[in-house]
């Protein structure tokens, strides 16, 4: 594969989790967000399981209590980005959810300052702060014009970062990427649909009306969408594929647009050009710093 098409591949991905935002927000004129979650996840872990199987002819290290710990933890962190995701998109706009949810980007960096006591990159402060300055502008230029799903997409968002960091160190030492995904996708499902059975009612023309949402979150948006980015990796560099990545924000709100009718004023979009520049600088960075001290 050439650098074009894998750059092409990951922009597919891009799209299609764009696409995942409106699915999502579409799918709860039907069905319960617990329902809506437990449902598309035991999708996703039904689709990556032919690909589990093929890792497992291929890994001869066996897993480790530890290992099936933080597997399972993966999962939990997992769920809270979902469940909180889910129910933000109840009173925020897919357009505020792409955006917000993707400053993951700069959490994950903040997560290992805290928590791992790694040294942050000097650009993580400068990114944090224009991030802060895009949700104010998002807002309007008031945090208090904010809704409850704002707040809950900027914890949605801590919560993926901690996913993110979680999955990164297990797939270090276990290799099994895919089988952390099938993993954390039946931890997710089992434990959305514990809450749904008793927080939420269900029928069978409630599933139906939410069908097609749930087939194309749990087939193409948690299946092929993470297939083609482990694929389009693997022949592009690290910043072409943060740029291309990125772009979800980008494919989400822009889908809002045309297919919600979702309109925002000038700030607004100011506020999400200063978020997707704060998540393309804590990508590409370090990256570019990285080349030009190799180079010299």
């Amino acid at each position: 594969m050439t650098r074009i098409q894998a750059n092409l591949v990951l922009l597919l991905a891009a799209a299609i989790w764009g696409g995942g935002f409106v699915a999502q927000s579409t799918a709860m004129k039907a069905i319960g967000p617990f329902w809506f979650i437990g449902l598309r996840f035991a999708v996703a872990t039904i689709v990556v399981l032919p690909f589990v199987w093929m890792e497992n002819r291929k890994t001869r290290k066996p897993l480790t209590r530890r290992n099936w710990l933080s597997f399972f933890l993966i999962g939990v962190a997992l769920f809270g980005g979902a469940a909180t995701q889910q129910i933000g998109l109840l009173t925020t706009t897919v357009t505020n959810s792409s955006f917000i949810t993707g400053l993951y980007v700069v959490f994950v960096p903040l997560i290992a300052v805290v928590f791992l006591r790694r040294p942050p990159h000097w650009i993580i402060w400068p990114a944090a702060t224009t991030a802060l300055g895009g949700i104010y502008l998002l807002s309007g230029g008031s945090f208090s014009r904010l809704t409850v799903g704002d707040f809950l997409t900027v914890v949605c968002a801590l919560f993926w970062a901690a996913q993110i960091t979680l999955a990164g160190s297990s797939v270090s030492e276990t290799g099994r990427p895919l089988g952390i995904s099938a993993m954390q996708f039946a931890v997710t499902a089992v434990a959305a649909l514990a809450v749904a059975v008793v927080a939420e009612p269900i029928s069978i023309a409630d599933i139906q009306g939410a069908l097609g949402q749930i087939l194309y979150v749990g087939i193409f948006s948690s299946g092929l969408a993470f297939v083609l980015q482990v694929i389009g990796q693997r022949y592009t560099t690290a910043p072409q594929a943060a740029i291309f990545l990125s772009s979800e924000a980008l494919f989400g709100a822009s889908l809002g647009s045309l297919l919600l009718g979702e309109t925002m004023g000038p700030l607004g979009y100011a506020g999400c050009a200063l978020m997707f520049i704060a998540m393309l600088a804590v990508e590409l960075v370090p990256e570019l710093v990285r080349r030009r001290s190799v180079a010299a």
